[in-house]
């Protein structure tokens, strides 16, 4: 922190400044203090953005999807005014060190437990700031601040409202990309449109940074495009990575997107001790917040930079840097077995219980190279430490499909639930259910597991179709049959279930493309070719949007067709897969929706041949004929 020069303002909107925290290319930030007290960031945009009306807007819209976030995991907003001359916000000011400051200045590479506590709080910081609408763009060490309660993740938002007017040629202050180079995704890295997964691969990075004290693709001492390469093309460095760490970090540092875990994912598996950090980090903590509290004494009683406001020409006494100017003794870099050591006498390291379905390299050879986990755990016998702990058998894992009413030609009923590695009172498995009208999905606790029963609990409600009919999934017990049959039941219920796809691509190749109805004039005469159908069927896993239906007709009064043609959109969740696609309730596509369509159900989907091409079929999940399509 620095002393407010001669061009710096001493207040803005409600907040009275009383140093200078930095300057980057977006602008200036200032510490400040609210009329209640509470300290405060102030970023205030350079003018030379502020000029740009683009800019304005898309700022604004940025602190208000900051304000959405609510503070979790980062510094909550607490005033704001985009419209000012020079836009700026004021965000809750974090009084702790940044993770870059702790391994790299002071401490070296933390502890296993810590880093595992890191990445469950940064991971829930994302959940909040990727349900706003943000992708931070930006995750580093430096921008890891620690505190007695977390990790907070801070500067996003500004730096998303640049870049996106960079892309389109704009605007640029720096004339390069956005990111930090040692920190960056291969997304960014070819200037690939970015999603929330981007943030995921950054967080492996500073995990891995946490973890050995380096960036796992190197730094740009050897050029920035170097390191821009390896990203995109190498393999991570995680060499002295400890065991327990290497599912997670190499899951995080996967170069397809697709593959990576989620935040919430993340977040659900990892716990987090308390306290969370080893006692020497604490202590630091504790003499920052003295330092910011004499610096805030200082300027409140007028031998501080605001000292000027009022006219003194003498210059303004520095305010105490992060370094504090108390002499003692030489700091040394205590040894990783010094901050164990000091972690065990504070909390106990809580084992990860990380889902299996999304952490490559869970099981190996042991000879810690990984080729060998790469989708382990059924069969495998590769070292302990190196998957995650649970007690689930691995022949159990993955996904399992069954038909509970109707027959596997015809369902009426369907079923699927995928199970990931966890221990009791965890929720390590989701189901779908499908019924004639409606899809449920939730997550299920894990009660028991033994060699040929594993046994799940209560369960939660993650998705309805339509939206609140669905209660959460009773008492669900699966017993081993051969490596790819089991038994289900579920109170009364029982079904016969089947291994199935997992994964994010698990649509057969022949589902895939677009299709057009059938042409039928034995049905709808001389008006056939208003009657149009189209399916589009896409890539991706169970549990998303892939089935598009956009269908045409004349609208028909007194039983006469009129010359005004209506267009129905639809869209159904994939809710299975394997010789039929099951798919949930067809719901609304406002992109293409007129007053009398309507929503349908349930339905499944087959590919046959017919006069030597390809044809779909797509059936309602009742008795009823289906409607045919060729690919377009």
């Amino acid at each position: 922190m620095e002393p407010l020069n001669a061009e710096d303002p001493v207040s803005i909107g409600p907040f009275r400044l009383f140093g200078r925290l930095g300057v980057g290319g977006m602008g200036r930030v200032f510490l400040a203090r609210s009329a209640g007290g509470r300290t405060v960031a102030v970023k205030v945009v350079h003018a030379e953005l502020a000029a740009q009306d683009e800019f304005r807007r898309r700022f604004a819209r940025e602190v208000a999807a900051l304000e959405r976030v609510g503070g979790t995991g980062t510094a909550p907003v607490l005033g704001s005014d985009t419209e000012a001359e020079s836009p700026w916000v004021a965000i809750g000011y974090v009084p702790g060190p940044s993770l870059r400051t702790v391994v790299g200045d002071e401490f070296g590479p933390l502890p296993p437990a810590t880093v595992k506590a890191l990445a469950s709080g940064l991971a829930r910081a994302l959940v909040h700031i990727h349900a706003a609408g943000l992708v931070h763009r930006d995750l580093k060490p430096s921008n890891v601040l620690l505190t007695v309660d977390g990790p907070r993740i801070i500067d996003f938002g500004i730096a998303r409202a640049v870049d996106t007017i960079a892309d389109g040629g704009g605007l640029t202050t720096t004339g390069a990309v956005v990111g930090s180079p040692g920190f960056m995704s291969p997304e960014q890295v070819r200037g690939d449109r970015l999603t929330p997964a981007s943030d995921i691969f950054c967080l492996g990075s500073v995990l891995a940074y946490a973890a050995t004290g380096r960036s796992p693709f190197g730094t740009a001492d050897s050029g920035v495009h170097a390191t821009m390469f390896r990203i995109a093309h190498d393999e991570p460095d995680l060499t002295d990575l400890a065991p327990e760490l290497a599912g997670l970090i190499r899951a995080c540092l996967a170069k397809d997107a697709a593959g990576r875990p989620s935040a919430e994912e993340i977040a659900e598996t990892l716990p987090v001790p308390d306290p969370w950090l080893p006692a020497d980090v604490l202590a630091r903590l504790g003499r920052h917040a003295a330092r910011l509290l004499e610096a805030e004494t200082e300027s409140a009683t007028g031998t501080g930079s605001t000292a000027r406001a009022a006219g003194d020409p003498t210059p303004p006494t520095p305010l105490p840097s992060t370094a504090s100017t108390t002499p003692r003794p030489p700091a040394r870099r205590p040894r990783r077995t010094a901050l164990i050591a000091g972690l065990a006498a504070l909390a106990v390291a809580a084992a990860a219980t990380v889902t299996y379905s999304f952490w490559p390299d869970l099981g190996g050879d042991g000879d810690g190279d990984g080729d060998g986990g790469k989708n382990g755990g059924r069969g495998g016998t590769g070292s302990a430490s190196a998957r995650p702990s649970g007690i689930v058998p691995a022949t159990f894992l993955g996904a399992w499909e069954g038909v509970l009413q109707g027959s596997p030609d015809h369902p009426r009923e369907t079923a699927r639930i995928e199970i990931s590695q966890g221990t009791p009172g965890g929720k390590n498995a989701v189901y779908v259910q499908v019924t004639e009208n409606r899809m449920c999905m939730g997550r299920s606790r894990l009660v028991s597991a033994d060699e040929d029963k594993v046994v799940f609990g209560e369960s939660d409600v993650t998705t309805s179709v339509p939206t609140a009919r669905c209660v959460p999934a009773a008492h669900q017990t699966l017993t081993l049959r051969s490596p790819d049959v089991l038994e289900w039941s579920s109170g009364a219920a029982k079904a016969t279930f089947r291994k199935a796809p997992t994964g994010t691509a698990v649509v057969p190749a022949r589902f895939l493309g677009r299709w057009s109805r059938i042409p039928a004039p034995e049905v709808y005469g001389e008006n056939d070719e208003r009657y149009t159908s189209q399916v589009t069927i896409t890539q991706g896993p169970v549990g998303a949007p892939l089935v598009g239906v956009i269908n045409g007709y004349p609208r028909v009064v007194d039983g006469v067709p009129t010359d005004e043609d209506w267009s129905c959109g639809l869209t159904s969740v994939l809710a299975g897969v394997g010789n039929l696609l099951i798919i949930g309730p067809h719901t609304r596509d406002t992109n293409a929706w007129d007053r009398e369509c309507q929503e349908g159900m349930s339905g499944y989907i087959a590919v046959d041949r017919l006069n030597g091409k390809d044809r779909l079929l797509v059936y309602p999940m009742l008795d009823g004929e289906p409607n045919e399509y060729y690919r377009s």
